[in-house]
């Protein structure tokens, strides 16, 4: 399924219209209550409209695999400022300053549990990273020895907080990782066009 699998990616207005089937990729995944999906997918169509949005989607044929996007955080974002204030309460400003001065967030990175394994999140997520002007890059991904954890952790990215709740969140913890940009393991492939396909061979 994943040997001639294409990631492409999206502009601001190909994911607003995708996002119904990429909610698909990301129920399969997450595996979240129903009645969260559709608040899920407005704080997507709200991303969209951030300043410095990438998307990338993983299509095999017509079937998206996986997706993942980010955009240039900043103050006034609710997930920047919650993070912001996490890592002052817990003593930690220096990092604060080191990572959230000049971020890139990825909010998402999603692939199909059948497709998981063949390297689709790491090549998304050097696609969402490459030729970026933020200085790093930060994320949230849930805390424990997970497979996603362990994938960020070889792409450079450190925990600034190991156990993070978010509100809302209870009893749900989460790490805090940040890289400094370029990533770790950069394949050196170009950007994905805006305009066509990029094919992949799936041997990352």
């Amino acid at each position: 399924m994943v040997d001639d699998t294409e990631l492409r990616e999206l502009d601001p207005r190909a994911f607003a219209h995708a996002v119904p089937a990429l909610l698909e990729v990301y129920e399969a995944a997450m595996r979240p209550p129903a009645e969260q999906l559709p608040g899920r997918a407005a704080i997507m169509n709200s991303h969209a409209s951030y300043p410095g949005f990438r998307s990338v989607a993983a299509l095999h044929g017509a079937d998206a695999l996986g997706f993942a996007y980010a955009f240039h955080g900043r103050p006034g974002q609710w997930w920047h400022d919650t993070v912001l204030e996490g890592l002052h309460d817990h003593g930690r400003p220096r990092l604060a300053r080191r990572y959230l001065s000049d971020p890139l967030e990825i909010a998402e990175v999603h692939v199909r549990p059948d497709a998981q394994g063949h390297g689709i999140g790491r090549a998304m997520l050097h696609a969402l990273c490459r030729d970026r002007p933020e200085r790093t890059a930060v994320l949230s991904t849930r805390a424990g020895p997970t497979v996603a954890r362990r994938l960020y952790l070889s792409c450079g990215f450190t925990d600034v907080l190991e156990e993070f709740t978010f509100p809302g969140s209870p009893g749900q913890p989460f790490a805090i990782m940040a890289a400094r940009l370029p990533l770790n393991g950069s394949d050196g492939r170009r950007p994905p066009d805006r305009s066509a396909w990029w094919p992949w061979n799936g041997s990352r």
